[in-house]
């Protein structure tokens, strides 16, 4: 049996939607205001909350079908270049699983109603009022740069495939044309 060397349509759909959630989540995280003691979940922060459930959620599905659907392998190349593009995507998935419930715990200790998506209401990862969780504000904050920075190396070595390299590996996750 061959084994394809390209991503399904469904695991396509989800990277990409993904990425477009991504790309809209940080932009309302750097235009939002600052959340401190008292803030209320209105405008920005409601829309960054209920985009990042909506990340989760397709993260959760995301995982789901690949291990439902599995992936095609890496492609032919050096050790260490196959290495860092599981190492890369590993935190990547860990990242996008790990930011948003952290982001949901700290709404929950500042007793906020997360919503899945803006449409159900989620329960809480913590009291209200949990200090622990509250803490869990700074580590959000600060995990979210270190994904920007992983996103960034992923972004890096895509080009470099398609620009340097010039092999398939950026056509195999880039939508099909028919």
């Amino acid at each position: 049996m061959r084994q394809t060397t390209v991503y399904n349509p469904v695991a396509r759909a989800l990277h990409w939607g993904i990425f477009a959630l991504i790309a809209l989540e940080f932009a309302l995280a750097w235009l939002m205001p600052d959340v401190r003691r008292g803030t209320r979940p209105d405008g920005l922060i409601a829309w960054h909350v209920g985009v990042g459930t909506s990340i989760l959620l397709l993260m959760v599905l995301r995982l789901l079908w690949r291990v439902v659907a599995g992936a095609p392998g890496l492609l032919p190349g050096p050790t260490w270049q196959q290495h860092l593009a599981k190492l890369v995507h590993g935190l990547l998935y860990l990242g996008l699983l790990v930011l948003p419930l952290l982001g949901w715990a700290n709404a929950s200790s500042r007793g906020w109603s997360v919503q899945l998506a803006g449409l159900w209401t989620l329960p809480a990862l913590a009291p209200s009022g949990a200090r622990w969780a509250h803490e869990l504000g700074d580590v959000h904050q600060l995990l979210a740069y270190g994904l920007l920075g992983v996103i960034g190396l992923h972004v890096a070595g895509a080009l470099y495939h398609a620009v340097v390299e010039r092999d398939e590996t950026m056509r195999r996750m880039w939508p099909r044309r028919s």
